[in-house]
């Protein structure tokens, strides 16, 4: 996975694909009050929901455009919808390749059906377990929820769903790919020395150990 990222192959499409479950459509009680000099962005403790939307989103690693699909529901239809939009994005590539997390979704029978009938020009590289981290779109969603979903208000699902399409289409118009720069070995080695670290604190007996082995 992480050598599709630092070296996309020549003449294929790399897209990381993820959903983004139960945004809620949020509508504070009071207008946002904005940033002004000496003071921060100030909002209301509470507020309204207004329904939910479930956001899948396609990144494309090599151009940094963004496709996504909005839908009330979570199943393997509203997943292939994405998978075939991508699909007549990148018409002109030999292959596309996808990165995915491991949600049930992803590989039901619908969706393995589906994949059997691209005759191997779609490939799913699936995230090991509990490193869905490395699924690039999942940058892209943080961003989208910093500057979007956390501080917008909307007075319900469709007007939610329009404000996404809105920053979609406007970060397409400017798109930024994200540079990658850590290889496999790199990551497992992280992995290797926080792992042997985490033994060594959960080993100690007495809190002087733990305190000691801290520090």
């Amino acid at each position: 996975m992480t050598d599709l990222y630092l070296s996309p192959p020549e003449g294929e499409a790399v897209v990381s694909v993820d959903v983004k479950t139960g945004i809620q459509a949020l509508d504070r009680t009071q207008p946002l009050l904005p940033v002004a000099f000496g003071k921060s962005e100030k909002r209301t403790h509470d507020y309204q929901r207004n329904g939910t939307t479930d956001m899948y989103a396609g990144f494309d690693i090599v151009t940094g455009k963004v496709v996504v699909e909005l839908s009330p529901t979570h199943n393997a239809q509203d997943f292939l919808r994405l998978m075939r939009k991508i699909v007549r994005q990148h018409k002109g590539k030999k292959r596309i390749h996808v990165v995915l997390d491991n949600a049930s979704v992803h590989a039901c029978g619908e969706a393995s059906k589906w994949l059997a009938e691209q005759g191997g020009r779609v490939v799913f590289h699936f995230t090991p377990t509990g490193a869905s981290w490395m699924n690039q779109v999942e940058i892209w969603n943080g961003i989208i929820t910093r500057q979007l979903i956390r501080r917008g208000t909307f007075s319900s699902a469709s007007v939610l769903n329009h404000a996404i399409r809105r920053f979609a289409a406007d970060w397409n118009a400017d798109p930024k790919p994200f540079r990658w720069t850590a290889t496999a070995d790199e990551i497992l080695e992280k992995v290797r020395a926080v792992t042997s670290r985490m033994a060594q604190l959960l080993g100690a007996t007495e809190i002087g150990h733990v305190v000691g082995q801290a520090a």
